[in-house]
């Protein structure tokens, strides 16, 4: 059974016999992938209505554990954005009744974002949800080829992790 990927090779294969196109075989399968996997996630979140970016701060936040709360500096790093943007989130959050913040009593000048219970309630049920509909989107893999497919892809994401 071929699908879209396999058709786009053949095709530069023909166009450009040149070039090796064999990465197309693995990265764009994996592209392709993340795109529908994105669709499939905020589909999960508008049902929660939560926005994509909503469910990766409460998220860091309740991996957090008890407080559930996060310094800004933490939540960057755990959500690659700017500093910027993250202001701008952390606003957000707090209007909508899904964050607090409090003082930091390490520094002075320092904010700690906590989970609110309407937060913590939020993001639990998204996230039960979403882990459902991830499941279903891996029920054609066997336990041993997700594993194998986990590890492969641990190994891609290394050096991306390092930066």
């Amino acid at each position: 059974m071929k699908d879209e990927v396999d058709r786009l090779v053949e095709a530069w294969r023909v166009e450009r016999p040149d070039l090796d196109v064999t990465p197309l075989q693995v990265l764009s399968r994996v592209s392709r992938l993340a795109r529908h996997l994105d669709r499939a996630r905020r589909a999960v979140f508008v049902a929660h209505d939560l926005e994509s970016w909503e469910f990766d701060v409460l998220t860091a936040l309740r991996r957090a554990g008890t407080p559930y709360q996060l310094n800004p500096g933490q939540l960057l790093k755990a959500t690659l954005v700017t500093s910027g943007t993250m202001t701008n989130r952390i606003d957000r959050l707090t209007a909508a009744g899904l964050v607090e913040r409090h003082p930091d009593p390490q520094d002075k000048r320092g904010v700690q974002v906590r989970l609110t219970e309407t937060g913590k309630q939020r993001v639990d049920a998204a996230f039960s949800d979403l882990i459902e509909r991830e499941r279903d989107l891996l029920a054609a893999l066997s336990e041993v080829d997700r594993r194998h497919l986990t590890d492969l892809l641990r190994t891609l994401l290394i050096p991306f992790d390092r930066d």
